[in-house]
């Protein structure tokens, strides 16, 4: 056991100094299975999507009623350019807590860190840490790409701009926490050298036409040996916000590493669990306006909508900036 440990340390460190260690290539065994449960045989190019929960209906694939799928898709396209708009003109609170764990199940490292997402006098906007207590990472360490898609692709959006970039496939309809959704499957038509894409599920809200569950993976993978930097499947949750937005709130992933093509280290399985929570939302600004289906209005003052089940009890609207939990 000894012997063990001492190469699963080495292991960590020499990935660290790679840069190329935070990953799930796959979802563990149980995880597996109760994503079978959900979506029968659909594994998305070599990948299982993390598992859903007990708050997702029953999948009726047949046609939508009223309007076809491509109108779906514009229309949810447009709201998620008005939503992402409106995030910039947002500050918010970001959690993130990434744990390993050994083969007992106990946390035996963990990177935990809350940053508030403010604006600068000159209205730039810029990440403000609230706590960050030491790293404890000893056998992954976090990359570059891995702090961008906690940026920019775990609270996904598909607008306008970006739906051309994928293949979206009509699923069908089911409800979530009761509420009426359209499902889609998403895919990149390529990849393109240097650059990151989503692929996986996403469920959109009939009434709003945003997006409110995303389910999948960032893709492409590294593999190269000597450069393995792989990425989480993962699901995220969004809640309404100001009676109009579907803002994340919830993300969370767990599954286990398996690198293989590290130089100089034996290959290892590592069980990661990863959870980020959004929140403290508020406009930046007493007088501006957001555009919103072509017209200027104010914010009105509204209690933020409950988010789903799926999130509710996990996922708070004002996370703490002390750990938080799962």
């Amino acid at each position: 056991m000894f012997v063990r440990r001492t190469r699963r340390t080495m292991r960590g460190l020499m990935a660290g100094s790679a840069l190329a260690a935070l990953a799930l290539a796959t979802v563990a065994a149980r995880s597996v299975q109760a994503q079978t449960a959900s979506h029968p045989a659909r594994i998305v190019r070599g990948f299982t999507p993390a598992p859903l929960d007990s708050g997702f209906g029953p999948l009726n694939p047949a046609k939508p009623v009223g309007i076809t799928p491509a109108a779906i898709i514009q229309r949810f396209a447009a709201k998620e350019t008005q939503f992402k708009r409106a995030l910039e003109q947002y500050t918010y609170r970001r959690t993130v807590k990434l744990d390993t764990l050994n083969l007992d199940g106990m946390v035996d490292g963990e990177y935990l860190q809350t940053d508030d997402i403010v604006f600068t006098n000159s209205g730039e906007k810029h990440e403000q840490v609230v706590y960050a207590p030491e790293n404890t990472l000893t056998r992954v360490a976090m990359s570059p790409a891995d702090f961008d898609d906690i940026e920019h692709r775990l609270p996904f959006s598909l607008t306008t701009e970006d739906v051309g970039l994928y293949r979206v496939s009509y699923v069908g309809t089911q409800p979530v926490d009761n509420i009426p959704m359209y499902v889609f499957d998403v895919a990149p038509r390529q990849i393109e050298p240097g650059r990151r894409y989503f692929e996986g599920r996403i469920w959109v809200e009939q009434q709003d036409f945003q997006i409110v569950v995303t389910n999948g993976k960032n893709v492409p993978d590294d593999t190269r040996r000597g450069h393995e930097d792989l990425s989480v499947p993962f699901t995220t949750y969004r809640q309404q916000i100001d009676g109009k937005y579907w803002f994340p709130v919830y993300t969370r992933a767990e599954g286990t590493l398996h690198f293989e093509n590290c130089k100089q280290c034996l290959p290892e399985d590592v069980h990661l669990r990863e959870i980020v929570k959004y929140g403290s939302y508020k406009r930046f600004g007493s007088d501006s306006h957001i555009l919103y289906n072509g017209l200027a209005e104010a914010t009105p003052a509204t209690a933020p909508v409950p988010p789903p089940a799926a999130a509710s009890g996990a996922a708070s609207a004002d996370p703490a900036s002390s750990p938080i939990k799962e």
